[in-house]
């Protein structure tokens, strides 16, 4: 009895669908902060759909703590809010539509109401003042991981699992 053979084009469905589904079970979603100049991979912090992020630093007119917050949703980095201690130059001092304006007890302003997808999101990391990156319950200096005056990309991807901690 002659040897049956996949067509061609079931053969190349199939190899699809199983590299899609290897590549899914063997991999997680994730935070990656990459080089700005180059796209190299700086670090890669596991997310799931609805971890939020923020990154502070000391503004550099006004000399007073700015941290931008960030949510993880459906595979893309959205806006949320945005904490401040005072007004000034490159500061936000209106509110747009649907967002909406409140104290901290340590007297911040907080923006929020964004909601608004970040199609490129970089930092370029303080020279005088760090830039700290908060996710997970973590606090990661910027400046220490990345390095002084380096532009940084944040994008959200997914790595093999053995890449799950961040490389330097």
């Amino acid at each position: 009895m002659p040897k049956k053979w996949l067509p061609a084009g079931t053969a190349i469905v199939v190899t699809i669908t199983v590299s899609v589904f290897l590549f899914f079970t063997l991999s997680t979603p994730c935070l990656i902060l990459k080089d700005g100049k180059t796209g190299e991979m700086i670090a890669a912090f596991p997310v799931d759909d609805g971890t939020e992020f923020s990154v502070t630093f000391i503004h550099s007119v006004n000399q007073t703590p700015v941290t931008d917050v960030y949510q993880i949703k459906n595979g893309r980095i959205y806006v949320i809010r945005t904490v401040y201690y005072s007004f000034g130059a490159g500061v936000q001092s209106e509110i747009g539509e649907g967002q909406s304006l409140a104290y901290g007890r340590d007297g911040a302003m907080i923006v929020s109401g964004f909601n608004r997808p970040m199609n490129y999101l970089s930092y370029i990391v303080g020279t005088v003042s760090d830039h700290t990156l908060q996710i997970g319950g973590e606090v990661v200096s910027l400046r220490e991981l990345c390095g002084r005056n380096r532009t940084v990309r944040f994008g959200c991807g997914r790595r093999p699992i053995p890449f799950l901690t961040r490389s330097k």
